[in-house]
């Protein structure tokens, strides 16, 4: 019989042997490692390199840099998020760090094991009782990152950017481009138009993100952890982005 490994990590012993004992009437799954905390979620990871990790989000430690980490590191592991924490908010992060799957610590045992095994045959699921919310926060963060990707600013305003966040003012930058500040504050207009920002703060802000996003991995956008025709699923229904 071949196995599929699985990793428990959850800060309570009673909920890893009640996770432990519905995984194991299923008869293939195999728990391998028990953890408590995000240190504990990466060091099994190195050491044992499971098919699939169930993790849960209050863990003490940051348990998204975790989740990030062992995927960029171990991609073949796949993560399930079981929580109750409340909220979109957390289930878009879980997903974007790379997470496969997002499941309710109020959910009934069925749905543990259906989330397990989607996400170890590749695909990516996500509770029922919050699945349309966090579907429709992923497929907007996604176009929102595609854009920002997409984005292209001239030679002259990326220069222009580097001071910005330098903390540069605008007269210290004519000074330092050669230019008049009048010019400075025209380039500054169509920055505000580019990145869609209403002032100085918020262009320095839409900046960062556009700096961050174009030295970020392409492989952490949403979705690109589920099929590969991009469709998630839910209860047994699956939902295109």
């Amino acid at each position: 019989m071949s196995w599929v490994s699985v990793a428990l990590v959850d800060g309570h012993p009673v909920t890893i042997e009640g996770l432990a004992y519905v995984l194991a009437a299923q008869g293939t799954f195999k728990v391998v490692a028990r953890g408590g905390c995000a240190r504990d979620a990466l060091a099994i990871a190195e050491k044992h390199r499971p098919d699939l990790m169930i993790l849960d989000l209050a863990i003490s430690g940051n348990a998204i840099a975790a989740i990030s980490d062992i995927v960029a590191r171990y991609p073949g592991i796949g993560i399930v998020a079981f929580t109750a924490a409340p909220g979109v908010e957390y289930a878009v992060k879980a997903m974007d760090a790379g997470a496969r799957g997002y499941v309710s610590k109020s959910c009934i045992a069925d749905e543990l094991v259906s989330a397990a095994r989607a996400v170890v045959a590749g695909s990516t699921y996500i509770s029922q009782n919050f699945a349309d919310e966090v579907i429709t926060a992923l497929r907007n963060a996604s176009v929102r990152k595609i854009a920002m990707q997409s984005l292209r600013l001239s030679a002259r305003e990326d220069q222009i950017v580097q001071f910005l966040l330098g903390g540069k003012t605008n007269k210290e930058i004519a000074s330092q481009l050669g230019i008049t500040e009048r010019t400075v504050k025209h380039y500054m207009t169509l920055l505000m138009q580019k990145l869609n920002a209403r002032n100085r703060v918020e262009v320095v802000i839409a900046a960062q993100n556009l700096t961050r996003g174009s030295a970020g991995r392409s492989d952490l956008a949403p979705g690109a952890r589920g099929r590969r025709d991009g469709s998630f699923r839910s209860d047994g229904r699956s939902y295109l982005l």
